[in-house]
């Protein structure tokens, strides 16, 4: 049994960037600058010559796979890129630039520069930020959560044990199963707070999923009748 995180191209820099170009280049290197492909371009050998580098004789500039992707112009080796770009992919809760930094013994300025360049380009820029989402046949859930410190650290007066708990500020999410997450901070969880940020982001032709507390069900009758 061996870990995925044993594979040659999270080791070996020339391993890393022919499993990088096997994926952006399919059919064979394709010139950044002109577009020149296989035919025009050649692979730089010499043992002065860094990795990974080609020359295209349309052109006759030099360019790499890296060029055009969030791993541009970074002194960052490729295989600690494509270490960080598993991580962040694959842990549940995410990865902090802390962590990062612990992981591959580097500096903080170097760990935040990994962590969000790997989440621009995790972005989707195909995604309406404005409109509703959501739509007909589509499920959207919603909640809340309670985000703040424990309460055994907080002052006698603010302890409480009723759910939410003094001192804690509210989040409310909605989620759209199988596509986009929005959140935001509230001041409080009510049927007046909740319900504009609903009518305004969910397309009513949607499913709500959500419990049975009173903030929802009102929404839930009104968006009934219209």
């Amino acid at each position: 049994m061996s870990s995925i995180l044993s594979s040659d191209h999270f080791h070996n820099e020339e391993a890393a960037y022919a499993y990088v170009e096997k994926r952006l280049w399919p059919d064979g290197p394709v010139c950044f600058h002109c577009g020149a492909t296989e035919e025009h371009v050649s692979k730089l050998k010499g043992k002065s010559t860094r990795v990974g580098l080609y020359k295209c004789y349309a052109c006759r500039k030099p360019f790499t796979v890296k060029m055009g992707t969030v791993m541009e112009s970074s002194h960052v080796p490729l295989r600690i890129w494509l270490q960080a770009i598993y991580l962040m992919n694959s842990s549940k809760k995410g990865i902090s630039t802390r962590q990062l930094q612990r992981t591959f013994r580097v500096g903080l300025k170097t760990a935040w520069f990994l962590s969000h360049r790997i989440r621009e380009a995790m972005k989707d820029l195909h995604i309406d930020e404005t409109g509703p989402f959501g739509g007909e046949g589509k499920i959207v859930e919603a909640d809340e959560t309670y985000i703040g410190g424990k309460e055994k650290y907080k002052h006698r007066s603010r302890r409480t044990s009723r759910v939410g708990g003094a001192g804690k500020e509210v989040v409310f999410a909605l989620v759209e199963r199988g596509g986009k997450v929005r959140s935001r901070h509230v001041p409080e969880v009510s049927a007046k707070t909740l319900r504009p940020i609903m009518k305004a982001q969910i397309d009513h032709k949607s499913f709500l999923v959500t419990d049975d507390a009173g903030q929802y069900r009102s929404w839930i009758s009104t968006a009934t009748r219209s």
